[in-house]
């Protein structure tokens, strides 16, 4: 008679389906690489940085954290009106600037009465504030082969090319373009 209690040794083992078995490791593996690509494509193409000043507002506000395509320059130029994210003089210590290309090499830029003019033709800019003092560029300036000249869209509040200590800004020191705003989670938009 046999016990159907307690130890028996003739039980028999299970066996594992092998079936489930090889699709749960194909499943992680995908998921391992999904995981591994994408870490890959943000770290080679993008960065994520926080806005630091009212320099850029209205279009980025002080605190938001944007997305940064650090690979788009390396194919195409920057251009006018794109949104640049730099490091002044290429210093590294500092943190990064967020500007808007206003003039791009070989243009002559010049503020004259609140106005900015570039190639001597005024600057539509919508929602831009005006600009309030010139600086560097009460005089034409030409700009230069491999540089930008930026300004903040807060034009009273921003420090930018009108100044001498970033000046116009090299291509060189331009780490990518201001692509999203990621953060606030209400806030998340495309920037224009």
């Amino acid at each position: 008679m046999r016990r159907t209690a307690g130890l028996s040794f003739y039980r028999r083992k299970k066996k594992i389906n092998t079936g489930v078995l090889k699709e749960v490791i194909v499943w992680a593996v995908e998921i391992l690489l999904t995981v591994a690509v994408t870490v890959i494509v943000v770290s080679l193409f993008g960065f994520r940085i926080s806005v630091v000043g009212s320099s850029m507002s209205p279009t980025l506000e002080n605190g938001e954290t944007i997305l940064v395509n650090r690979f788009l320059y390396h194919l195409l130029e920057p251009q006018q009106g794109d949104l640049v994210v730099f490091l002044p003089n290429g210093n590294e210590k500092s943190h990064y600037y967020i500007k808007r290309v206003v003039a791009v090499p070989g243009d002559t830029v010049q503020i004259e009465d609140g106005m900015i003019y570039v190639n001597g033709s005024p600057v539509e800019e919508g929602e831009v504030l005006a600009v309030e003092n010139a600086l560097s560029a009460e005089e034409e300036i030409t700009i230069g082969e491999d540089e930008y000249f930026v300004m903040g869209d807060n034009r009273s509040n921003s420090e930018d090319s009108r100044y001498a200590s970033i000046g116009n800004v090299k291509k060189e020191y331009i780490v990518g373009k201001a692509w999203m705003v990621a953060y606030p989670w209400k806030e998340i938009r495309f920037i224009k």
